[in-house]
């Protein structure tokens, strides 16, 4: 990604989500990286484990290893460690050796004329390190000269019940599977349609896989991701395949965005992964697929990501592969036509109904209400209500009480509140936490020019908890990153993300003496303003007498009045002071 120098911070195009103006800034000098986009935020670390989908001990080693920095590691995570890295050399050997007997094989001829009428060639062939399984029980084995650890280890075979190694694939395509950093972890094996039957009668599976292991886990794995991302990050969309043949039509189509699941249902951690580089996500499925999917998990997983499902409508009858080499305009146009989730669904009802009897729009009522039930957003539900309505020729108030009731079990997605009074959205750039301005403009200096402001801050300033804490980890001397995982660890999520936010929040200016000392003061009023509202309290409670509450409100308001004058600092101490010596009381 690119980032250009603004000010005192870098920015660029979001690596996490799809856009077109920039929202992603960088504070080089702390380490931190915020978008005011989509809102993530995080340091070095974070970035590359989201980036590339590590865990934290790998994105650890991969900057080190970067920076030429040695690390020392806790001896018991050694072997763990030392097992995964060997199953992770033998799987590369693996794709290895089956790709370069695929392309020169003498066995292979008929798998390379096979994909070559599937419209994939040579170079379609290296891109995707495709390769091919003879048909021999252990050719693999021998050749790599695996050990039963590293066969069951990956996957790639096992030891059969007459003691000898055997491979798990024979006589197959093979499609290597890698994770998002582009390291093999996997494969799958398809059959040649010419494949003889088997003696014993059984149908051999169309598809084969790689098991769970120590590296793969299907779940949470998408196929050609390691290619996809790029494009995937530009266009702002990512196509959701069938299979691993569909991914790679796309990707001749001009479309090189497309990924596919394992052999395993489109699932919640597929979305958790997607969603950090696309809010738009297109199934490319055949129309049975599509409708097949679990409404009420994908409407779950749209709320939750945030992220909007669409489905291209593909002509009947036909996959993708078919289209990328008949009719690439048509497939290009399905996927920039796809409609939502919801709408596909309901298309689906009234394309197959008969709407030319009373009878038949009934039955279509009916049904396209129980799919209308199951989406949990109101407003949703009443937009397709109209429509549906209309072209079924009925009343909208027929329809709606009825689907109220279908869907009264369904989750409905909370509005957020508008910010109370006096309360200023963080910062300028998307609302995230409702702040009082004062401190909030306090925060942005010690952030920013902590020096200035070190002495003259205290945390009875502060009358929003929330910032509270913030300064109380600022003025601890601890580095900014740090003060942000001790407020994640705490629970208070809150002030992690105003503090992520304020660290690349970029300043349109420098702050004078004068503009200190004019936050100071607004922030000392603020704090003055409601200790004096607890004064009132404990004389209508009778906690003091009204003479000793009136002579402190009328000495107080006496110093705020000097606050910016040439007797502005000796008023200031004498604030801090009175502050200081009501904490107890107040903030208790």
């Amino acid at each position: 990604m690119a980032l250009k120098k603004s000010g005192r911070r870098w920015t660029g195009l979001c690596p996490f989500h799809g856009e077109k103006t920039p929202s992603f800034s960088v504070n080089a000098e702390e380490g931190r990286y915020y978008c005011f986009g989509c809102r993530v935020s995080g340091d070095q670390i974070t970035f590359v484990r989201e980036m590339q989908h590590l865990d934290f001990v790998e994105a650890v080693r991969l900057l080190a290893d970067r920076a030429g920095i040695e690390l020392h590691e806790d001896a018991n995570a050694g072997p763990a460690r030392k097992e995964r890295q060997e199953y992770l050399a033998t799987m590369e050997r693996a794709v290895e050796w089956y790709h370069e007997r695929l392309l020169t094989g003498p066995d292979a001829r008929a798998a390379r004329e096979y994909l070559k009428s599937r419209g994939i060639d040579g170079e379609v062939a290296r891109h995707f390190k495709l390769g091919w399984a003879p048909d021999e029980w252990d050719a693999l084995s021998k050749a790599l000269q695996l050990n039963e650890k590293q066969l069951l280890g990956t996957g790639l075979g096992f030891v059969n019940k007459g003691d000898r190694r055997q491979d798990a694939l024979r006589a197959r395509i093979i499609f290597p599977i890698f994770d998002s950093t582009g390291k093999a972890i996997a494969v799958g094996g398809r059959i040649m349609p010419s494949a003889p039957a088997r003696s014993d009668g059984r149908v051999e599976a169309k598809y084969k896989n790689s098991p769970e292991t120590t590296i793969y886990s299907k779940r949470k794995t998408l196929y050609a991701l390691n290619w996809a991302k790029d494009d995937i990050i530009r266009s702002g969309e990512i196509i959701v395949c069938e299979g691993y043949t569909d991914v790679i039509a796309f990707f001749s189509a001009g479309m090189p965005r497309a990924v596919a699941t394992c052999g395993t249902a489109l699932g919640e951690d597929h979305f958790r992964i997607m969603k950090n580089f696309s809010q738009r996500i297109v199934l490319a499925y055949d129309a049975d697929g599509a409708g097949q999917s679990a409404a009420a998990s994908v409407y779950q997983w749209e709320r939750q990501y945030e992220v909007d499902v669409l489905v291209a409508r593909l002509p009947k009858d036909s996959d993708p592969a078919d289209m990328a080499r008949n009719d690439p305009e048509g497939l290009r146009a399905a996927i920039s036509h796809a409609v939502p989730f919801l709408r596909f669904r309901l298309d689906r009802v009234l394309d197959s109904a008969n709407l030319a009897t009373a009878e038949g729009r009934a039955r279509a009522a009916e049904l396209a209400m129980e799919v209308l039930a199951e989406h949990p957003s109101e407003l949703v539900r009443d937009q397709y209500i109209m429509d549906v309505a209309y072209k079924l020729r009925l009343e909208e108030s027929t329809m709606r009480p009825r689907v109220a009731e279908m869907a009264r079990s369904g989750v409905k997605r909370a509005v957020p509140n508008e910010p109370p009074d006096g309360q200023a959205p963080l910062p300028s750039r998307g609302p995230v936490v409702a702040m009082p301005r004062p401190g909030l403009e306090a925060l942005r200096l010690c952030v920013h020019f902590s020096s200035d402001v070190k002495d003259r801050l205290i945390g009875a300033y502060f009358v929003n908890e929330v910032q509270r804490d913030i300064f109380e980890g600022l003025s601890s001397g601890q580095p900014i990153s740090d003060v942000i995982d001790q407020l994640q660890r705490r629970g208070e999520d809150d002030g992690a993300q105003v503090l992520s936010q304020l660290v690349v929040d970029e300043l349109d200016r420098d702050y004078t003496s004068e503009d200190v000392s004019a936050v100071v003061s607004q922030l000392i009023r603020s704090a003055v303003g409601e200790e004096l509202k607890n004064i009132e309290r404990e004389l209508r409670d009778e906690v003091i007498t009204p003479d000793v509450a009136m002579a402190t409100i009328r000495d107080v308001k006496e110093r705020l009045e000097l606050l910016g004058t040439s007797q502005g600092e000796v008023a200031e101490r004498d604030l801090r002071s009175w502050l200081l010596a009501r904490t107890p009381v107040s903030l208790s």
